[in-house]
């Protein structure tokens, strides 16, 4: 079998077992790609494209490079885990890519997918930063994916990447060491804000925000990730927002005048807007579309607070 002849084939046994997507990949044959490629240690963006059968140069091309009996097998074997096991790939591979950008995953921390990153990439949330943003926090923090990812963009802040699961941190702190920010990213245990006495220009934060219903219907591979990264309802509500409702009314004293939070609440909109119906946010364009991250300056933060006061 070649390369090409090879992910076919995965990629239909994927499809056939019924595995769900969404840890990096959207389909069976973009996973089924990855696993192998992973597994006969090639690069991930190898081409895949097949020349005419013609060409001098066809055995060249990856996609038609013959693969031995033995490697076969090798993959084989890791295809037939994915299927039984149902756990992500990335547990599987204990690598997962964010834009662009290689991170250590294991099952101690769900595998880093945020459109967050998108915007720190690509400065969709520059406008709202200056000069004068110097502190950073990437508050439920996971494998420290977006705190990497923050440091790479702006060389000149500091970032305190905090989360509740120590499990998660230490996945966290393998990256922050792969990728040599020991220096600039401070890894803290708190459940929200309590540990963090500290100011910020900046906050990021891709928390546990999934309703009750949505919870119970996740396929197993979401289940197979911490649910304590991905519930929303640890304090008894059905709405997905309860860590959220303490968010927002805690961040305005942990801002400094002109600080920004960005928050993620993937498909929870509608949740969200019932929630806080008076609050005055600013949705931000990502390749999921302008509803599933939002932009919150401390000063609506403030009249919100003061809002619901009333």
């Amino acid at each position: 079998m070649t390369v090409l002849e090879l992910i076919e084939a995965a990629a239909a046994q994927l499809t056939e077992a019924g595995v769900a997507f969404g840890h990096g990949t959207e389909n069976a044959f973009d996973e089924a790609a990855w696993l192998v490629l992973w597994q006969l240690g090639l690069p991930l963006d190898t081409p895949l494209d097949t020349p005419p059968a013609d060409a001098p140069d066809a055995p060249k091309f990856v996609a038609n490079r013959p693969v031995a009996p033995v490697e076969q097998e090798q993959v084989a074997t890791l295809i037939r885990a994915r299927i039984t096991s149902r756990q992500p790939a990335a547990y599987l591979t204990q690598e997962a890519w964010l834009m662009g950008v290689p991170f250590y995953v294991d099952p101690r921390a769900i595998v880093p997918r945020s459109l967050i990153a998108e915007l720190l990439v690509n400065g969709g949330i520059d406008y709202w930063l200056s000069d004068a943003t110097h502190a950073v926090l990437d508050l439920c923090s996971g494998n420290g994916s977006l705190a990497v990812l923050a440091a790479m963009a702006y060389p000149d802040v500091t970032v305190d990447a905090s989360d509740l699961s120590k499990d998660a941190l230490a996945v966290a702190r393998i990256n922050v060491d792969k990728h040599g920010l020991g220096g600039r990213i401070t890894l803290i245990e708190s459940d929200g804000f309590a540990n963090l006495p500290d100011r910020y220009d900046l906050i990021l934060c891709n928390p546990p925000y999934v309703n009750l219903q949505s919870m119970a219907e996740l396929p197993p591979e979401f289940h197979a990730e911490p649910a304590l990264a991905l519930d929303g309802n640890r304090a008894g509500g059905q709405d997905g927002m309860d860590f959220i409702r303490t968010l927002l009314r805690e961040a305005p004293q942990h801002m400094n005048e002109d600080a920004v939070l960005v928050l993620e609440i993937g498909n929870e909109r509608e949740h969200f807007e019932a929630a806080f119906p008076k609050l005055e946010a600013i949705w931000l364009e990502t390749s999921a579309g302008e509803d599933q991250v939002l932009l919150l300056t401390r000063e609506a933060l403030r009249a919100n607070r003061e809002a619901r006061q009333d």
